[in-house]
């Protein structure tokens, strides 16, 4: 009687059958008394939950060792999930509770071959006395090359691609400070990959500096980035550095959102 019970409650059911993906997901082809074990569920309720699930396609059972894993029925699943999660409609609250706690400005970009394309821009509610216009705005373009964003991208590529997209970009000094020399870039971006975040020193815009890091696709690519913007004269070392740490945490919040 209460193993009815159980059965018509749908909420502890779903529980349940998650519990049998997620379970199978971490520990790979594992056998029913292990399993049962892990879940602390008796042996013929996992059972029951196994054949639902191999029936509909998200469990297998090897035939040598009737051991039970899950199916590429699961990844396909993920992967049409993530197909279609439009990535600003995730990212933008983020981003706006990072440019409320550091009351400056945050792009999101998006890479487009050897450019950016700025996707989204959150000014804060309560900004600093001291602002400046910049000339940033959602629809803007800019190279990879002489950005913040840029630079946190290309950090995540091999060297063999940032040289491919060098080659394949106009270089020009956008400022006094714009880096135009490969050698040079390698050694910035050695430094973006040792920190863990890109600096635009008014390398594209003279008296504003960025701090930006990328933000891995679910293929693991280096597709998007977001940038914290200030004037220069709010941009001293030690302000940079606390900027940086607000804007790894954000990442590392992000990513988890994203599904790494």
């Amino acid at each position: 009687m209460t193993e009815n019970k159980e059965n018509k409650n749908p909420i502890q059911s779903a529980e349940r059958i998650f519990g049998v993906l997620e379970t199978l997901a971490e520990t790979g082809p594992i056998g029913l008394v292990d399993l049962s074990t892990r879940l602390d569920l008796h042996k013929s309720t996992v059972h029951r939950l196994l054949l639902s699930l191999t029936y509909m396609g998200y469990v297998i059972q090897d035939e040598d060792t009737n051991k039970y894993s899950l199916s590429f029925k699961i990844v396909e699943l993920s992967g049409k999930i993530l197909n279609k999660v439009d990535v600003l409609s995730v990212i933008h609250p983020y981003i706006s509770d990072l440019a409320n706690r550091c009351r400056e400005n945050v792009h999101f970009v998006q890479r487009r071959g050897v450019d950016v394309f700025y996707l989204d821009k959150v000014s804060p509610i309560c900004p600093h006395e001291s602002s400046i216009r910049m000339a940033s705005q959602v629809g803007f373009i800019r190279p990879l090359y002489c950005s913040a964003v840029g630079k946190a991208i290309l950090a995540q590529m091999t060297d063999a691609e940032v040289e491919e997209i060098w080659k394949n970009s106009v270089i020009e000094k956008k400022t006094e400070y714009t880096i135009t020399d490969f050698e040079e870039m390698k050694k910035e971006l050695e430094e973006v990959r040792k920190n863990g975040y890109a600096i635009d020193d008014e390398e594209n815009e003279l008296g504003v500096r960025c701090i930006a890091v990328c933000i891995l696709n679910h293929h693991g690519k280096p597709d998007n980035a977001f940038s914290i913007s200030a004037p220069v004269s709010r941009m001293s070392k030690k302000r940079i550095e606390e900027l940086a740490k607000e804007a790894l945490k954000t990442k590392e919040v992000l990513m988890k959102v994203l599904g790494h």
